[in-house]
C-alpha cells in the first residue's frame, strides 16, 4: 500500500501474563476500507484503542502522516468502541448534542449536524426516541451519527456492524464508503472474515496478537490453489512438491492441492502434471480470508 496515512509500527503489549499484541502492524490510507480481521481474542480491539489512545503501548509506535501521534493529533480521530459508547436513557438528540459538546462544538451546531446526519440515514423518526428503546440496527447507526458528528480525520471503528441486519449493514457501509471516498482513512475491526472481504479493500489479518498477513483483498484471496488430480505411478506421488514456488498442503490418493506462489504459472504446473501422467482433475480453489487465517502459520 502506498501513501499509508496511519501506521502501526511493531506494537506489544501485555496484560499481565497475558500478551495481547506482539510487534502488530498495519496500515491504513485514503480512498480504502481498511479491515482488521481475527478470532475473537486476537487482540484487535487492544490495537484498535492504542491507536485511539484509550491505551497505551509497552513498545511500538502509531504514526499520523508520518509522525509520531500525540494526544492533538488524537482529538481528530474518530473512535467508536464494541459498545457504542452511547447513554439509555437519553433521547437521540440528547446522546447526539452531547457527544458533539465532548469534541467542542456547540448546542446549535451539533443539533445542525445532528440533523443532517439523520435524515440522510433515514432516521428522522428517531427523533424523539430513548436509546434504550431502539434496536440493533438503529442503536449502532446512531453510535456512528455520535462518532461523525465531529468530522473526523481518522475513523477507528470496533466491531461496528455486529449484530445488524443485512440492510443495516448496507447503509452502515454505504456512509463508510463515503467517508474513504472524501479520504477519511477507515479502520474497522471485525471477526467476520466474510464482512470483511466482501467490504473492505486493505486487510491485516490478526491471530494470538501477531499480524500474519497485511495486503489489498485481491492479493490475500488470490486463486493460488489448484486441485490437480493425475493418474501416476506410485513411484511418482511426490512431483508436485518438486514444482518450482509450489506448496504441497494436502495429498488425497491422486490429487494434489497445491499453494502457488504469486510469480508461478498454473500452466507450467499443468505441464508438469501432465508429463507425470493422465490429468483427469485441474480446478481452481479459491482461498477466502477465513481459509487464509487458518492456513498462516505466526512467526
Amino acid at each position: 500500500m502506498t501513501d499509508a496515512i496511519l501506521e502501526v509500527d511493531r506494537i506489544s503489549k501485555r496484560y499481565g501474563a497475558v500478551v495481547a499484541l506482539r510487534e502488530a502492524g498495519l496500515v491504513a490510507t485514503a480512498g480504502e476500507l481498511c479491515g482488521l480481521v481475527g478470532r475473537t481474542g486476537a487482540g484487535k480491539t487492544t490495537l484498535l484503542r492504542i491507536c485511539a489512545g484509550v491505551v497505551v503501548p509497552d513498545g511500538g509506535l502509531v504514526r499520523w502522516r508520518s509522525a509520531p501521534v500525540d494526544p492533538a493529533t488524537r482529538r481528530r480521530f474518530g473512535y467508536l468502541p464494541a459498545a457504542g459508547g452511547l447513554h439509555p436513557e437519553l433521547t437521540v438528540p440528547e446522546q447526539l448534542v452531547y457527544r458533539g459538546g465532548l469534541h467542542g462544538l456547540d448546542t446549535n451546531e451539533a443539533h445542525r449536524r445532528a440533523q443532517v446526519w439523520l435524515d440522510r440515514l433515514g432516521l428522522r423518526a428517531l427523533r424523539p426516541r430513548r436509546i434504550d428503546t431502539l434496536d440493533a440496527d438503529e442503536r449502532r447507526l446512531v453510535a456512528l451519527v455520535a462518532t461523525l458528528l465531529p468530522e473526523p480525520e481518522l475513523l477507528l471503528l470496533d466491531e461496528p456492524g455486529a449484530g445488524m441486519s443485512a440492510t443495516g449493514l448496507a447503509t452502515l457501509f454505504e456512509v463508510l464508503r463515503d467517508q474513504s471516498d472524501s479520504g477519511v482513512p477507515v479502520l474497522l475491526s471485525s471477526n467476520d472474515f466474510d464482512l470483511v472481504e466482501r467490504r473492505c479493500d486493505h486487510v491485516a489479518i490478526l491471530r494470538s496478537g501477531q499480524t500474519i498477513a497485511v495486503g489489498a483483498v485481491p492479493e490475500l484471496t488470490a486463486d493460488r490453489v489448484r486441485l490437480v488430480a493425475v493418474d501416476a505411478p506410485d513411484a511418482t506421488p511426490g512431483w508436485a512438491a518438486a514444482v518450482p514456488g509450489c506448496r504441497l498442503v494436502d495429498v488425497d490418493g491422486s490429487r494434489r492441492v497445491l499453494e502457488l506462489g504469486p510469480a508461478v504459472d498454473d500452466q507450467a504446473v499443468l505441464a508438469a502434471a501432465m508429463a507425470t501422467g493422465r490429468v483427469r482433475e485441474f480446478t481452481t480453489l479459491r482461498r477466502s480470508l477465513a481459509a487464509r487465517y487458518d492456513s498462516e502459520r505466526g512467526s
